[in-house]
């Protein structure tokens, strides 16, 4: 019976001395897909004499490898130019990144919106409405620093007259954290 209870208690402070070997132990740290995830965008606001213009983008992009990152995000632009014009433009956009070396990136964007506008004539005493989807499809190239990029990128879709941007042409400020 002494063998027995000394086999026990022999087998309890093995179990008790193993446990707190393997506590000692660093626990690897648990990788999550939003980890590495880096956020921001952009948000607007411009007001004068009988004139609105707000816009909220916000967006998110996450690496794919060192140079390569990949994203998208959602906007919300509304402008009112008072007895005149008024929009509303909503969406989304996906975005693809690629910094060759640190200092460039080149930007490849599409996006999708919805756009409502309404047009007063005051003089008929007539309004117009145009409500679309517009597709744009932007490239650009810009210097980064840090997590900031300024450029300016280029509208591949771009119809005159599309009233959605009056060209092709955009400079940009991106900044993600």
């Amino acid at each position: 019976m002494k063998r027995f209870i000394f086999a026990i208690a022999t087998l309890l402070i093995s179990m008790n001395s193993s446990a707190q070997i393997e506590d000692n132990f660093p626990q690897p740290k648990r990788y999550t897909f939003w980890s590495d995830v880096q956020f921001g965008g952009a948000l607007g606001i411009g007001f004068g004499d009988n004139y609105t213009n707000i816009s909220v983008a916000p967006s998110a992009i996450k690496p794919i490898t060192e140079q390569v990152w990949l994203g998208g995000g959602f906007q919300f632009n509304y402008l009112k130019s008072k007895g005149f014009f008024e929009s509303t433009s909503y969406g989304i956009n996906l975005i693809g990144l690629y910094n060759p070396i640190p200092e460039i990136q080149l930007s490849a964007e599409l996006e999708q919106l919805r756009v409502n506008n309404t047009w007063s004539d005051t003089t008929l005493n007539t309004t117009f409405e145009d409500n679309f989807w517009n597709t744009a499809l932007f490239l650009g190239a810009g210097y980064s620093s840090g997590n900031a990029t300024i450029g300016i990128r280029y509208n591949v879709l771009f119809k005159e007259n599309n009233l959605v941007y009056s060209q092709a042409w955009m400079p940009f400020i991106r900044v993600y954290f």
